[in-house]
């Protein structure tokens, strides 16, 4: 059964479930800035803050990517990823103009299989096709051990959860 989260206030329908706390982290491949592929795989070994918005040229998705951005320095050891489905030309502008230099900002554009797996494809409403607001932690052992789907498309996750559950995953 999907999942439905709202964007001011108006149910919009998800594509799928995605995974749960204690299942394996569905591995993606995603294009870096600089159009290289990275595979989510490649990061096992760390723990990993899957932060993944609609589009980094939003205000919320801004505030929270600078957020995170200047809260990395917290846990030690942990990477912060972004996805969104915004262009990698476009991820690159942001992070240069945001001197977001503690994330890494990587792209779903390409073929969509990461929202696919994670089940955060917003199917409906103004915003269909792009990724819904969500952060992951996954452990060094590649299982998720946190999630927060937030259920407010147009409202900010719980940073303070998030950081507390890298910090139990390293």
């Amino acid at each position: 059964m999907a999942r439905t989260v709202t964007f001011k206030g108006n149910p919009v329908n998800l594509s799928g479930d995605g995974p749960n706390v204690g299942d394996d982290a569905p591995d993606a491949t995603l294009v870096a800035n600089d159009l290289s592929e990275v595979k989510l795989s490649s990061y096992k070994g760390s723990v990993v803050i899957l932060s993944i918005v609609p589009s980094l040229d939003t205000g919320i998705c801004d505030i929270e990517t600078k957020r995170f951005n200047t809260d990395a320095g917290k846990v030690p050891g942990v990477k912060i990823v972004t996805v969104s489905r915004d262009l990698p030309f476009a991820q690159k502008r942001w992070c240069g103009a945001a001197g977001a230099t503690n994330i890494v900002a990587l792209s779903d554009f390409r073929d969509g299989n990461f929202g696919k797996a994670y089940g955060i494809v917003m199917a409906g409403g103004p915003l269909a096709g792009l990724l819904a607001r969500c952060v992951y932690v996954v452990g060094k052992d590649g299982l998720v051990k946190y999630v927060q789907l937030v259920p407010e498309i147009a409202k900010e996750p719980d940073y303070d959860a998030v950081l507390a559950a890298a910090k139990a995953a390293g």
